[in-house]
């Protein structure tokens, strides 16, 4: 009974785990059509975001931006689940959107 007992407490803090880990990468690039990076440059173009330029860096799904660079609200016109989790920057001319948090890039268009 007691070894029962075990298995099931391990059973249930695997299955807590899973559920932890699925939740910290529920994030994914399928989330954002190939137009958005198109209305970010416009968006930024016309607020005057001054974007990051730096030959060294090359944003990519994973990365957290170096601290220099400067993340924005997403647009108001963007409408999307959790809109208020991610920020977005011009980054070598790219448009990158980051978790707000973590300022790990979630998102890169050419």
């Amino acid at each position: 009974m007691k070894s029962l007992s075990l298995l099931a407490a391990a059973a249930t803090m695997a299955l807590g785990l899973g559920l932890a880990h699925a939740q910290s990468t529920t994030t994914t690039t399928s989330t954002w059509s190939n137009d958005q990076g198109t209305v970010f440059r416009e968006y930024s173009t016309t607020k005057k975001y001054d974007g990051y330029t730096d030959p060294s860096v090359t944003p990519s799904v994973g990365m957290a931006l170096p601290g220099a660079v400067t993340v924005y609200p997403l647009p108001d016109t963007m409408k999307m689940p959790d809109a208020d989790r991610y920020s977005y920057s011009i980054v070598n001319n790219r448009p990158v959107v980051v978790e707000r948090t973590s300022r790990k890039v979630v998102r890169v268009w050419e």
